[in-house]
């Protein structure tokens, strides 16, 4: 559009809006810096579907490396008991499957040592006219440890006292007991307690020549069972040594045989396939929602027309339809193990097949996925190593390309920016001029016309102004 004035009102000394002729001229540059932005903002949205989709199939590619470890989900084991209230049990994976009988004669217990009531907890125990007195407490059976406990009058000689200055030396030099005291209808009681299970943890009293009478300790054995018939004995209730690889939690006694099941933990075999499934199923997403054509634009998303996204969408789709020969169970693709695909690339689990396929012939259906040749995991996974290498992947060598382009597109703007910038100035300089001269332009008629004694017309301006817009359509010009 071009730019109108209104002669009249410009030789009546109006002038010109200097900010809008500029902006009107520099306006049809502009028109290509919001090419390159609408450019710039289409690459970034790009970008961010890339980096997006990598990121799924980064996620894919750790869940297909699951499916390939020796190690993990097919490896796994699994401990029950027929009986928990008995006997739990955890395997770890060097544990090998088989069934174990379990027989809890006693548990390991703590020792404890206590005294006999008194009256008044806070009442000297020690004898008459006596000022200190002595007692030996043993840790750890006839073998163990004595501990001397020195008693002073008027410092440690109550057995409120007392239990205070045990617990302080317990815990500053490591005797592992805990002493505190016990109050019912009879009176007042010290108990000793050890912090440890077994014979390791047996209390005794050594030596006394308080008025204090200790009752005879209790606790501090040891669990005795039977596993298979083969006597054990423990100083804890929690077993590491009797089955490899199972941990056994002794939890009461118990007169009949608990039955110990160590089997394949089919639950993390399924876990995996799970995985899997899901993360393929996240990135064919992806994939359709870029090639999908959207029905108000008829247009795809930012990627349709990226030819490594079509060629990533075949390559998964290849990956996923490969067949393994020689397998003896009989499992030769996803398919035969129940996960089948559907009309729009993703997978599909039939849960029950899945399950007996597990749970009858778990090495078959592990050499399905991790046969070192031919293994549909093991396949899978060289093709996702090639797919998402950080230099030469195809996603990664696409988000390189557009960094470079917005790099590039970046700096053309900003130099076109800085050029619009130098223009704008240079305008508003000359336009400033101009709109000086038509402001001035009725003064110096009026000063021409009275050297000539002509009376001058009449003028609307008084006095010299910043121009103002004066577009109109009485006259125009450039």
């Amino acid at each position: 559009m071009g730019i109108s004035f209104n002669a009249a009102s410009l030789l009546n000394g109006n002038g010109i809006d200097v900010n809008e002729v500029v902006s009107e001229m520099q306006s049809a540059s502009s028109g290509q810096l919001d090419l390159w932005q609408q450019q710039q903002a289409t690459l970034q949205t790009q970008a961010s579907d890339l980096t997006s989709i990598n990121s799924d199939l980064s996620n894919l590619a750790t869940a297909v490396q699951a499916l390939t470890d020796p190690l993990g989900a097919f490896s796994a084991v699994t401990a029950s008991s027929s009986l928990p209230a008995v006997v739990t049990a955890t395997a770890s994976s060097s544990a090998t499957a088989g069934n174990h009988t379990v027989v809890v004669s006693s548990l390991a217990s703590s020792g404890t040592v206590y005294t006999a009531p008194l009256a008044d907890a806070n009442t000297s125990f020690l004898t008459s006219g006596a000022t200190s007195g002595d007692i030996q407490l043993q840790v750890g059976g006839s073998s163990g440890t004595t501990y001397d406990l020195p008693i002073t009058a008027g410092s440690n000689d109550t057995i409120s006292t007392l239990a205070t200055y045990i617990n302080q030396q317990s815990q500053a030099n490591n005797w592992g007991v805990a002493a505190s005291v016990l109050t019912d209808a009879s009176g007042s009681r010290l108990s000793i307690s050890s912090q440890a299970t077994g014979t390791t943890g047996a209390l005794a009293i050594t030596s006394n020549n308080t008025n204090l009478s200790f009752e005879t300790p209790v606790g501090g054995t040891n669990a005795t069972f039977t596993v298979d018939g083969i006597p054990f004995s423990s100083t804890t209730n929690t077993v590491t040594d009797a089955i490899p690889g199972v941990t056994l939690n002794l939890v009461s006694t118990y007169s009949g045989q608990v039955q110990v099941a160590v089997s394949p933990d089919t639950s993390q075999v399924t876990n995996a396939i799970s995985n899997f499934v899901s993360a393929y199923n996240t990135v064919i997403g992806d994939l359709n929602n870029q090639f999908a054509i959207n029905p108000s634009t008829n247009s795809q998303g930012p990627l349709g027309s990226d030819p490594s996204l079509s060629d990533l969408q075949t390559s998964l789709l290849s990956d996923v339809a490969y067949s393994v020969t020689g397998n003896s169970g009989g499992f030769v693709n996803l398919g035969s193990l129940g996960i089948n695909m559907q009309d729009d690339g993703t997978l599909s689990i039939d849960a029950e097949t899945l399950s007996n396929a597990i749970a009858n012939n778990p090495s078959a259906v592990q050499s399905f996925f991790q046969d070192a040749t031919s293994g549909f995991a093991t396949n899978f996974n060289n093709d996702l190593n090639n797919l998402t290498d950080p230099t030469q992947g195809p996603l990664y060598l696409d988000l390189t390309q557009n960094q470079a382009e917005q790099t590039d597109l970046s700096n053309q703007i900003s130099d076109f920016q800085d050029q619009l910038a130098t223009q704008k100035q240079s305008l508003i300089q000359e336009f400033s001029s101009v709109n000086a001269s038509l402001e001035e332009y009725p003064f110096l008629l009026q000063e021409v016309l009275s050297q000539l004694g002509t009376t001058s017309p009449t003028s609307s301006n008084t006095s010299p102004a910043t121009g103002s817009s004066t577009s109109g359509s009485s006259s125009s010009g450039s």
